[in-house]
C-alpha cells in the first residue's frame, strides 16, 4: 500500500488514498463498522466472525494466499514433529488466532490440558527464550525473527507452519462494507484501488530492498528499520505466490471454504456458528479491476 502510494500508482488511478496505520490493539471491524475507512485489511477469522455478528464484511481481494503462521519450537525440548507435542507446554495466541491451532491438535487426538499445555501467548517470543514453553506461536515474517535475532540459531529450532498441516486460516484481505458494493461507484473505485494496489504489491515482491525504504519514510513512528523490514517483506513475499501473475489478489474458493471448515470445526468454541456461503467474498470488484 506504501510503495502504490509513493510511487504514484493511486494517483494515476484519480485516487485520493490515505493509509491509517493498523495494530494489534486496532479492530479493523469497529474502524470500518465506524466508517472510518473505506476498506480494511483483515484476516478471514476475524472478517467471517464479525459478519455473523452483525457487521456484513466482504472479501474483495486476497493479497496473502499463503498463511505466515507457524508453531515454532526449540530441538532441545524434544521436539522434531507433531508427535513429539503430546506432554509439552506451548504458546499459542488468542483472539481469534487459536483456531487454526486447535484444529491442528484434534487433528492430532490431542486435548488441551490432558495432552498439551496451553500457555496463552502475548505478542512476544519471551516463553521460547526463557524455555517456560516448548514452542511458540510465530510469524514468518515477524516473530520467528525475533527469536533469531535473540541470539537463537535457526538450527537449534524446529518450525511447523499451519498451511503444510492442512489447518491455516486465510491471513491478510482487503474487505469491504456489503451494503457499499450496491453502489457502481463504490465498486467502480475499488477496482482502481485493488489495481493500484496490486501494482504496489507486485513491485514491493520484486524490490523488498525499495520497499523496506518507503515504508520506513512513511513510519511516524521512527521505529522502523529498513534491515527489519527488508527482512520481513522477502518473508512476506514468501505468502503472495500469485504476486506478479495474473491471479494476484484472487481468492481462491476452494481456500476460503477450507478456512470456513476450520473457523466452524474449532473444539467446544467454534469462531463461527454457522457457514457465511458465497456471501462473504466476491470475485466482482477483482474482475473489474484487471
Amino acid at each position: 500500500y506504501y510503495v502504490a502510494q509513493a510511487k504514484g500508482y493511486y494517483k494515476a488511478e484519480g485516487l485520493d488514498v490515505t493509509i491509517k496505520a493498523g495494530g494489534p490493539d486496532i479492530s479493523p471491524v469497529q474502524v470500518i463498522a465506524g466508517k472510518g475507512a473505506d476498506v480494511v485489511v483483515n484476516w478471514m477469522p476475524d472478517a467471517l466472525a464479525a459478519r455473523e455478528a452483525g457487521v456484513p464484511l466482504v472479501n474483495i481481494a486476497q493479497v496473502f494466499n499463503r498463511s505466515g503462521m507457524m508453531l515454532t519450537c526449540k530441538k532441545a525440548s524434544g521436539v522434531s514433529s507433531p508427535k513429539d507435542l503430546k506432554g509439552k507446554t506451548l504458546g499459542v495466541w488468542f483472539g481469534g488466532n487459536e483456531y487454526p491451532f486447535l484444529n491442528w491438535m484434534a487433528k492430532l487426538g490431542y486435548k488441551p490440558d490432558t495432552d498439551i499445555k496451553i500457555m496463552k501467548q502475548g505478542f512476544n517470543v519471551d516463553p521460547l527464550l526463557q524455555n517456560q514453553a516448548a514452542c511458540i506461536s510465530t510469524m514468518i515474517y515477524n516473530e520467528y525473527w525475533q527469536v533469531i535475532d535473540a541470539g537463537v540459531k535457526e538450527s537449534d529450532l524446529v518450525t511447523f507452519f499451519y498451511e503444510d498441516q492442512g489447518v491455516a486460516s486465510l491471513e491478510d484481505g482487503l474487505y469491504v462494507l456489503e451494503s457499499n458494493l450496491k453502489d457502481p461507484a463504490f465498486v467502480k473505485r475499488m477496482a482502481k484501488f485493488l489495481k493500484a494496489t496490486f501494482k504496489g504489491w507486485n513491485e514491493a515482491v520484486k524490490d523488498p530492498a525499495g520497499a523496506a525504504k518507503i515504508v520506513v519514510a512513511a513510519d511516524m513512528s521512527g521505529s522502523a528499520t529498513e534491515k527489519v523490514q527488508k527482512r520481513q517483506m522477502e518473508n512476506v513475499a514468501k505468502l503472495i505466490t500469485t504476486a506478479n501473475s495474473p491471479k494476484m489478489g484472487y481468492l481462491e474458493p476452494a481456500a476460503y471454504e477450507r478456512t470456513v471448515k476450520v473457523l466452524l470445526s474449532s473444539g467446544s468454541a467454534p469462531v463461527i456458528k454457522k457457514d457465511p456461503g458465497k456471501d462473504g467474498y466476491t470475485h466482482a470488484v477483482w474482475e473489474a479491476a484487471k
